[in-house]
């Protein structure tokens, strides 16, 4: 017989109650780490701090907490950490006038690079028809002296 098995054999013969209203004894495979809201951090601190020395053991224990992670959460208020965390996640709603200077910085950017190109355009076909100018001339030139 196994160990549960007996267990639930023990307290079905002692007491009536079916095996189903047991728990299980055994411990979870892998344990969940507890989470804290930045909120939860700063009511717990600000709650540990105003009690007095019974008071805050009381408040430990009704809270399953331990003195370590209200070192930990001091820190982190006292770095700015605990604010940080309180505010929504992604980038800050951008002022729409900060957004459009950056869109025209970036038009402004990509029409001179457009300008650029135009101007080595020209430039090369400017070249073009000096050349196709001269090689026109010289030929005319060729057909004059025949």
């Amino acid at each position: 017989m196994t160990t549960a098995t007996m267990t639930e054999a023990r307290v079905a013969g002692q007491s009536g109650l079916v095996a189903a209203d047991v728990p299980d004894p055994q411990v979870p495979e892998r344990a969940v780490r507890r989470t804290y809201t930045a909120k939860y951090k700063r009511d717990v601190l600000a709650e540990y701090e105003a009690c007095d020395r019974a008071g805050k053991g009381a408040l430990l224990r009704r809270e399953g907490l331990y003195t370590s992670l209200i070192s930990a959460w001091r820190a982190q208020r006292d770095a700015g950490a605990l604010e940080a965390l309180g505010r929504p996640a992604g980038a800050p709603p951008a002022d729409p006038a900060v957004a459009e200077a950056a869109r025209l910085r970036r038009q402004v950017a990509r029409l001179t690079g457009e300008l650029d190109t135009a101007r080595q355009v020209i430039e090369v076909q400017s070249k073009l028809s000096a050349l196709l100018d001269s090689l026109a001339a010289g030929s005319s030139r060729n057909d004059s002296e025949k």
